[in-house]
């Protein structure tokens, strides 16, 4: 029997969805019939991919929420049940760094800014945990869902420097794995979560890191490329394929798992 990857009329629900990866899911779902709300801090950002999507002749609506606010995102959810009725799939692409985070080249672990630890770690962990627990909730109540987080190789594999971001996503992927068995538990086999793992992907706020200006790979996009086994960063449309398949049905047997996007990196011992 054929697995079944059909996703038309169901709706989906992506924080950050206005940035490049959430973005980038966000198209390319639409193209397979679904309904999907976007989450943005601001409604320009989100906005901006609900016109993309209705340009290739999706259903699209943008709704500006802050993941670290139980208001803002039970709000929001509110009215995504007005306007479709339901919530089938809950992508949580909502993230990111900051510089004080990070370890910076002339720096040690004792320069790190334990606030901007802190801002990290609630953004990533609290940032996926709130919209899951919120949306999980209507989950629960249907009996069926898929959740989706974002992780990354940082927690499996040490990436110097970048200590706040590592440590929330290592928090994500427990939360991941718990929450996968709490909902099978106590609400039935037709709920998943599950998680990626994106390896090195450029974008915005890691660019100036991989890239320099003329394009070529600086030092550390260099030992990166060199610890990859593909020789090359991935592309954002790349994650889509695995998301599509976790939202479907033909996953429906695949709860609290983490699925490396990486070319490879995890794999390879760099011998």
């Amino acid at each position: 029997m054929i697995p079944n990857f059909d996703l038309k009329n169901k709706v989906a629900v992506i924080t950050g969805g206005g940035g490049a990866l959430g973005g980038c899911i966000a198209q390319s779902l639409s193209l397979s019939g679904l309904k999907i709300a976007i989450l943005d801090l601001t409604s320009e950002s989100a906005n901006n991919t609900v016109e993309m999507i209705e340009e290739q002749g999706g259903d699209a609506i943008g709704f500006a929420a802050n993941v670290l606010s139980e208001d803002s995102i039970e709000n929001v959810s509110q009215e995504i049940i007005k306007k479709w009725g339901r919530v089938d799939i809950l992508l949580n692409a909502a993230g990111g760094n900051m510089p004080g985070a990070t370890i910076a080249v002339d720096q040690t672990i004792f320069d790190l800014s334990m606030d901007d630890f802190k801002k990290v770690t609630e953004l990533n962990l609290n940032g996926s945990v709130i919209p899951s627990l919120i949306f999980g909730k209507i989950m629960a109540d249907q009996k069926s869902g898929s959740i989706i987080n974002y992780s990354s190789m940082s927690v499996d594999r040490v990436i110097t420097r970048v200590v706040g971001y590592s440590a929330s996503k290592a928090g994500i992927e427990n939360f991941t794995r718990w929450m996968a068995v709490e909902m099978a538990l106590k609400y039935g086999k037709g709920i998943r979560v599950n998680a990626i793992a994106p390896g090195f992907f450029v974008g915005n706020q890691n660019k100036k890191l991989l890239l320099n200006p003329d394009g070529s790979y600086t030092e550390r996009g260099e030992t990166i490329i060199r610890n990859t086994p593909m020789k090359r960063f991935g592309k954002a449309e790349e994650l889509n394929g695995a998301i599509h398949f976790l939202c479907s049905d033909a996953a429906q047997f695949i709860t609290g798992v983490v699925i490396p996007i990486d070319g490879g990196f995890s794999a390879f011992s760099g011998v």
